[in-house]
């Protein structure tokens, strides 16, 4: 392929999307370039205040258990308050949490900081998400997760490493630039970011119309959409459980700790520097392929750790199941984006985000459980198990709900949300 080929496709790849947009990405990348609290926060517990790792990793798991909270909290807000009112709120509450870390030592205080700081960085995700499906065509929704999935990697990569060097100046400066960026990116969102909520629908005589309350009842009674998210948490859960038990798993064959480092960074360097010629490859195909496709490379890549004895070898495990994070994270969004009605957008994507807060919480402790008692050889056997059970489950029960035809998404959602009518009189939450 040619120099002129590539920057065609580039350009193909980023063009199209209204200036707000890129507004909001780029309001992203500032926030995850600065984002240092939870990529230091185990060292700063154990090394600086001298507790306990088991004491680091119970704060570490509060922090997934405020965003169980958190998302559908934002998702609510979202629709009730507005895209951009509940980003700003959100971005400068985790801000104060990040300079609150500066502060205070004590256990009791520690813990609860990150409890709030896990609330508000979660409650922000569905009005990002929302945003995204308000003002990009319904086509191209799915590029434009990618891309905005591209900014939030890009920028961690960014942090971990200017992190790591600027370490020396104290991880108490890092809470405080951590604060300073994120503060920064409400300032962009403030400023130069448009409020994209739908008006309220009105009829011929431009009388506005009622439309059915949504609580968060109503959204998990729709079927279609519960079996994404049922389904979307066996992923989460495969895709969490490297992240715990792989350091384990190396460990047990004698490979020192660095070596866990070099090769979790394969995860970074693949999405950073693949991830516009993974969206490329992917634009315009099937998001039920797509989704069925990524939990088969859950499945493999991680099934595959168990094989594994070497560094090189565990590095190929990590890119296979990072190729299909790459296509299920936007893939995922946009589905959620294409279920949800317009109106309560914010919601759905609380409700998805909450299944990502969920494995977060539960599946690291599962994941240590396991090694620590059967063995490592037992998750990995697990998670290819839940992978493969997870693509059976996208192409048989999503087929419709998830078809290119318009006008059967439409049926198949109306179908879905029958049993959902119990509920229109609930109060939204």
């Amino acid at each position: 392929m040619s120099i002129d080929s590539l920057r065609r496709s580039a350009r193909a790849t980023v063009s199209g999307f209204p200036r707000g947009f890129w507004w909001l990405w780029l309001s992203t990348l500032v926030n995850r370039t600065g984002a240092f609290v939870l990529t230091f926060l185990s060292l700063y517990l154990t090394q600086e205040l001298g507790h306990s790792a088991w004491f680091a990793g119970l704060v570490v798991a509060l922090h997934g258990l405020g965003g169980v909270a958190g998302s559908p909290l934002g998702g609510a807000l979202t629709d009730r308050w507005g895209r951009r009112p509940t980003m700003v709120t959100m971005h400068l509450a985790a801000a104060a949490c990040a300079a609150a870390l500066a502060v205070v030592t004590s256990a009791w205080a520690v813990a609860t900081v990150v409890l709030l700081m896990g609330v508000a960085m979660q409650a922000v995700r569905p009005s990002i998400n929302a945003t995204i499906a308000d003002m990009v065509p319904a086509h191209d929704v799915r590029r434009a997760y990618a891309l905005n999935y591209w900014a939030l990697n890009l920028g961690f990569a960014i942090a971990s490493i200017a992190g790591g060097a600027a370490a020396f100046l104290g991880y108490r400066t890092l809470f405080v630039v951590d604060a300073v960026a994120t503060v920064l990116c409400a300032v962009i969102v403030f400023l130069r970011l448009p409020e994209t909520r739908p008006e309220a629908a009105v009829d011929k005589q431009g009388e506005p119309v009622a439309e059915e309350k949504v609580s968060m009842l109503t959204v998990l009674r729709d079927a279609p959409f519960r079996t994404l998210v049922l389904l979307n948490l066996l992923v989460c859960v495969v895709f969490t459980a490297p992240w715990i038990g792989l350091p384990l798993t190396m460990a047990a064959q004698g490979l020192p700790p660095s070596s866990f480092g070099m090769v979790i960074a394969v995860n970074g360097i693949v999405i950073v520097g693949f991830q516009l010629l993974v969206n490329k490859l992917t634009d315009k195909r099937s998001p039920v392929l797509l989704l069925t496709l990524s939990s088969l490379l859950f499945a493999l890549g991680t099934g595959a750790t168990a094989l594994a004895g070497s560094s090189v070898a565990f590095a190929a495990t990590v890119i296979v199941w990072t190729v299909g994070e790459m296509i299920h994270v936007p893939t995922n969004a946009a589905a959620t984006a294409r279920l949800a009605p317009e109106h309560a957008r914010g919601r759905y994507q609380g409700v998805m985000g909450m299944s990502w807060a969920v494995a977060g919480f539960i599946a690291p402790i599962a994941a240590g459980a396991i090694v620590g008692g059967p063995g490592p050889d037992v998750l990995w056997t697990a998670t290819a198990a839940i992978g493969v059970l997870a693509a059976v489950g996208y192409s048989i029960r999503l087929r419709k709900a998830l078809a290119d035809d318009d006008t059967t998404v439409t049926a198949v959602k109306s179908a879905g949300s029958s049993d959902a009518a119990a509920g229109q009189a609930s109060v939204s939450a």
